[in-house]
């Protein structure tokens, strides 16, 4: 996360689409957005100005004067952007006093749409084979599993004497690529293009290779691997891999702008050669094996003869499903050295690196003989007697594999085309293994990170960390269950729990945006969304409640996250065609059919009666729609989602609550769905709450909720007048908690409350992921609820917000939030009987602030009384606390403690 303090209002962190300087967009009406910083008190903008230039300095859009000082983005509305060209743009803010400042960044338009691709499809043909050579491995013959080897494609071409002034290398496969340019890597991308539905939509990406290019002969290069188009995916015995084609496939254009005012544009045709690469296989869930007998020196660059590679064959011309990546690409974010490294036999080592994380092994060998193997296996935990604990794999075999050419020196192994969920390593084959050998490499979307949270209890800020480090691990590519097993799917309701915590770690605006496309695209024709996206056969069943309701939820949360309508203008009619779907099937509004596979809530210790789960969906996803249409002006069908919703609402309390409030099924997610969906008659809320804290008290208190229950619990608990539960649930250490896995060393969110026992040792395997984010979407709390950072109800993009510390037991917390508007800021302390709360609002924004205190007359902010202090206005007190509605800026409020039953 990165802050900025200015004295002067200014603009920073300047973004088109959500995303920093993008390279290739095919928006024709990009968003342009800014944050605001200032060292004063109530600064708010006076009016800002957006100018937009083409790469020949020539204006080609100016926004005008806006006069909103909330404002922090704006559409482009100028001329036609044109394809592949650059723009320039920056923001003048203009402060009440009239001076200015600026901000300038840039964008880089795209292909826009399939007429402009020259490009064909082409591989190595799958019925050709390059050379068939006998095993070399004896005895231990190598398990390929079905699979073929990456392959490499290469095409020289000749530049003239002057290095080109630009040029851009457009790329996307049918499979994961990596591409050379002259034995150099472009760009930093990994697992690119990423997975879609490759029958619907194909990302491609853009690179700047003007410095790659030399004078004379170039070679551009390619190794081409499975991926998700055609490797294995998921855990249906019946369709395990190939679920989108059977080879992969490449598709690229150069286009070269040299100085005398030609471009020149190389693309991918029969002109290409192929030959099989020496990695023997490259699967994203059975790992990698890269046999160095196999290589071919020099393949990349220049002077390389290739007598014996083989014409790529052309496959198809099908531009159609191409768009321009919207989302950060995967990429190798940090580096983990090992925590130990142990001998366990001859030639075996364990490594552990001290945190589950997704990624790979960096592995240095030296002089492995011809035909050694060095392997490498990961697992997440160890088991009883300390070996490497890999039963909850299911089929991943997660093992990556080097086979030596016997000539000498050191090799330094990496996969390029895997990545395993994993805080272990078993390294066989090396003799001796140093610590300096062995790198973890941490792959995920590169999210800004946005959020930072801080307490004085050291296992609630571990558990933090491991909440982070589940989202880490499970944002590669689309927002997976968990990055071990069999699996790696992008499960609806795993993302629409943990999606208020995710916001605050990270700004995953421009991730999601991609992810929605896959939501949407796998909608059936009848309005039904799907348990997974992309969809993939035998898991893209009928949406169950909670998972299909994902596909309204996402929107509705991210729009108001980042004020950005388009979330909602892009997905409200897929959000409509779900309602009714539903309705349709449910005409007397108790959801019971057309529920899929009804997962209900998932994982529960406390099963939560179906129907009840359903129903109380079907009401909230009927109403953010109406909603969201309420917001886009579109007042129909507004007035036809909200008529329904009470309707829905009025069925929920015939069917399932009794007069004095008791819901059917009596258990706390039930409660917890009701109250937090606002489902009941006001007469009935005290009841129903009074019911939900006796449940939480007599497990412990303690969680009897699975994945739909587990986020609303600290929140609707906070929210009925019982932080105090909040809390006591929040550092509670026997199972089922979220403190109890940090006693079995975790260091991500398990899946399960108790993945793992002394008393009964590992949970089922087929099901038992230490390295989930569902159960972590407590994240939330965190930051809204012990730290007090939230925005107000109502409020969008942190426009309001609201700062209502609950310390609990806690003596001090902080957090802080990179808005799409600004920093957000806020600390708390308290000793000697008096509680200090710092806050920072950003420019144009405004907060109403709860001091806690038990004295609303020792208030000061800064020293002086606080009915006195500049920018802050009382509004009034309330049980234990101060309202004060205060302006942008900094403030820094001290009070008398609240008494200790107040939280």
């Amino acid at each position: 996360m990165t802050g900025h303090s200015h004295e002067a209002l200014a603009p920073y962190g300047l973004r088109c689409e959500h995303l920093a300087e993008p390279l290739g967009i095919d928006e024709r009406s990009p968003l342009l957005s800014w944050r605001l910083a200032s060292g004063r008190r109530g600064d708010a903008p006076a009016s800002c100005r957006v100018l937009v230039r083409d790469e020949h300095g020539t204006t080609v859009w100016e926004s005008g004067e806006m006069a909103d000082p909330a404002a922090t983005a704006v559409r482009y509305a100028g001329a036609p952007l044109e394809r592949r060209t650059r723009y320039r743009w920056q923001v003048t803010v203009t402060g009440a006093d009239g001076a200015g400042a600026e901000a300038s960044s840039w964008f880089e338009t795209g292909r826009f749409g399939a007429a402009d691709w020259r490009a064909s499809w082409i591989a190595h043909d799958p019925a050709a084979l390059d050379v068939v050579d006998a095993p070399e491995e004896g005895e231990l013959a190598l398990a390929d599993h079905g699979l073929s080897p990456a392959v490499r494609l290469r095409r020289p071409f000749d530049a003239p004497d002057a290095p080109p002034v630009r040029a851009r290398i457009y790329v996307t496969a049918r499979g994961l690529y990596e591409m050379r340019i002259n034995g150099r890597r472009v760009g930093d991308h990994e697992l690119a293009p990423g997975w879609t539905d490759y029958r619907d939509r194909i990302d491609y990406q853009t690179y700047d290779v003007t410095g790659l290019i030399g004078t004379g002969e170039n070679v551009l290069a390619a190794t081409l691997a499975d991926g998700w188009w055609s490797g294995f995916v998921g855990f249906d015995p019946r369709r395990l891999g190939a679920h989108y084609g059977s080879f992969p496939q490449l598709l690229a254009e150069l286009h070269v702008d040299h100085a005398d005012g030609r471009r020149e544009v190389i693309g991918t045709d029969a002109t290409w050669s192929a030959r099989r690469s020496p990695l023997r296989y490259a699967d994203l869930l059975k790992g990698e094996c890269l046999d160095l007998r196999r290589e071919t020196p020099g393949w990349d660059r220049p002077g390389f003869a290739g007598d014996d590679w083989l014409p790529a064959v052309v496959t198809g011309t099908d531009h159609e499903p191409l768009t321009a990546s919207v989302a950060p690409p995967v990429r190798a974010v940090r580096e983990l050295a090992p925590r130990t490294v142990t001998r366990v036999g001859d030639d075996r080592h364990l490594v552990d690196f001290g945190q589950n994380f997704a990624g790979r092994v960096r592995l240095t060998v030296r002089a492995p003989a011809r035909g050694a193997r060095v392997v490498i296996r990961h697992g997440e935990v160890l088991d009883e007697d300390g070996a490497l604990y890999t039963d909850n794999l299911r089929t991943a075999e997660a093992t990556d594999v080097l086979i030596g050419d016997g000539s000498g020196g050191e090799v330094v192994f990496e996969p390029r085309f895997t990545y395993h969920g994993f805080r272990y390593a078993e390294v066989t084959g090396p003799a001796e293994l140093r610590t300096a050998d062995v790198t973890g490499v941490v792959l995920h979307n590169d999210t800004p990170w946005t959020g930072d949270f801080a307490c004085s209890d050291p296992d609630v800020q571990r558990l933090h960390a491991n909440i982070a480090w589940g989202q880490r691990s499970n944002f590669v590519s689309v927002p997976t269950d968990c990055p071990q097993r069999d699996e790696r799917l992008g499960w609806l309701a795993d993302a629409q729990v943990f999606l208020p915590t995710a916001c605050l770690n990270a700004d995953v605006a421009a991730f999601f945006e991609g992810w929605l496309r896959e939501v949407r695209g796998a909608q059936s024709p009848d309005g039904c969304f799907t348990n997974v996206a992309p969809r993939l056969a035998g898991v893209a069943d009928q949406g169950a409640p909670g998972w299909g309701d994902a596909g309204v939820l996402v929107p509705w949360h991210l729009y108001r996250t980042y004020g950005d309508e388009r979330f909602l203008e892009r997905n409200l009619d897929a959000m409509c065609a779900w309602v009714d779907f539903v309705h349709r099937h449910n005409p007397d509004l108790v959801w019971r059919n057309g529920v899929g596979p009804h997962f209900a809530d998932w994982l529960a210790p406390a099963p939560t009666p179906r129907e009840v789960v359903a129903s109380a969906y079907f009401a909230r996803s009927t109403d953010l729609t109406a909603r969201a249409a309420r917001v886009l002006g579109r007042d129909g069908a507004a007035t036809k989602y909200q008529t329904l919703a009470a309707r829905i609402r009025k069925t929920f309390n015939e069917r399932f609550v009794s007069p004095d409030g008791e819901i059917e099924g009596d258990t706390q997610t039930g409660y917890l769905l009701a109250l937090a969906f606002d489902l009941l008659p006001e007469e009935l809320v005290p009841k129903a709450a009074e019911r939900l804290v006796a449940l939480v008290e007599a497990a412990g208190p303690g969680p009897r909720t699975g994945f739909l229950g587990v986020g609303l619990l600290a929140p609707v608990l906070d929210g009925i007048g019982r932080p105090d539960l909040a809390h006591a649930l929040l550092r509670r250490t026997d199972p089922p908690s979220w403190l109890y896995p940090l006693r079995h060393g975790a260091t991500t969110v398990w899946e399960r409350w108790d993945g793992y026992t002394p008393e009964r040792g590992f949970q089922a395997p087929a099901m038992n992921s230490f390295n989930h984010y569902a159960l972590g979407s407590i994240g939330e709390w965190l930051y809204q609820g012990v730290a007090g950072l939230a925005q107000a109800p109502g409020s969008t993009g942190y426009r309001e917000l609201l700062i209502r510390p609950r310390p609990g037991g806690l003596e001090w917390a902080r957090a802080a939030y990179e808005s799409v508007r600004g920093t957000v800021r806020t600390t708390w302390s308290r000793a000697g009987g008096e509680l200090r709360l710092e806050v920072g609002v950003p420019p144009g924004a405004a907060a109403t602030v709860h001091v806690p205190t038990g004295d609303p007359a020792s208030v000061r902010e800064s020293g002086t009384p606080v009915a006195d202090a500049a920018g802050v206005t009382v509004l009034g007190t309330a049980p234990g606390t101060l309202l004060c509605r205060v302006t942008s800026g900094d403030y820094r409020f001290t009070a008398d403690e609240p008494p200790s039953t107040v939280p």
